[in-house]
């Protein structure tokens, strides 16, 4: 293994491992209240969340005092809860517990990992020499994909699904994380 890739999934996992432990203390606080969310309402959640990471890399100033990282652990977590929701629907009361949330995500994670690794294979690692505003508009441009398709209702022609685009959000939105781990490094 080259030492880049392993950087890669050692810093990939560190990034995860931050998004997991804040899921699991909102698991504590709200349960899986997420579970009620249905597709479109979850689509805007992410929608608002990419929103504001371009406001913010745009105008530079946050008038609430978190920044544009806080958004990125957002997405990831989000896009977890889109893979769980595609594969198990929606509820109408929250019907799993907090240990059984927990196993999808990290469930969802590793697959989220996985295809990471591969596509990181066949790009060589080009995301390292992308910018974290690019990761946001392709973000927003997958947010898009997947309302039109949503709209469609499901009914395309030649494109990836959902859960391809939440993955991809899912990976996009780690990279930003990496970033700006590294910033905050210096």
């Amino acid at each position: 293994m080259a030492t880049h890739e392993k950087n890669t999934q050692e810093q990939f996992e560190q990034a995860m491992q931050e998004c997991r432990t804040l899921f699991e203390k909102k698991l504590h606080d709200y349960g899986a209240s997420w579970r009620i969310l249905r597709p479109s309402s979850l689509t805007d959640q992410l929608f608002i969340k990419a929103k504001r990471i371009r406001s913010l890399e745009i105008k530079k100033v946050s008038m609430v005092g978190e920044g544009i990282k806080p958004e990125f652990v957002a997405l990831i977590n989000y896009g977890i809860v889109g893979l769980i929701q595609l594969e198990h629907g929606f509820a109408d009361t929250v019907d799993i517990t907090n240990q059984q949330a927990m196993t999808l995500y990290d469930k969802a994670a590793n697959e989220a990992l996985q295809l990471m690794l591969k596509k990181n294979h066949d790009y060589n690692e080009a995301w390292r020499g992308m910018r974290v505003s690019s990761y946001t508009d392709f973000i927003l441009t997958k947010i898009e994909r997947i309302k039109e398709i949503e709209n469609l209702q499901g009914d395309t022609l030649v494109s990836e699904g959902i859960d391809a685009n939440y993955m991809d959000i899912i990976n996009y939105a780690v990279f930003g994380v990496i970033k700006l781990n590294e910033q905050e490094a210096g």
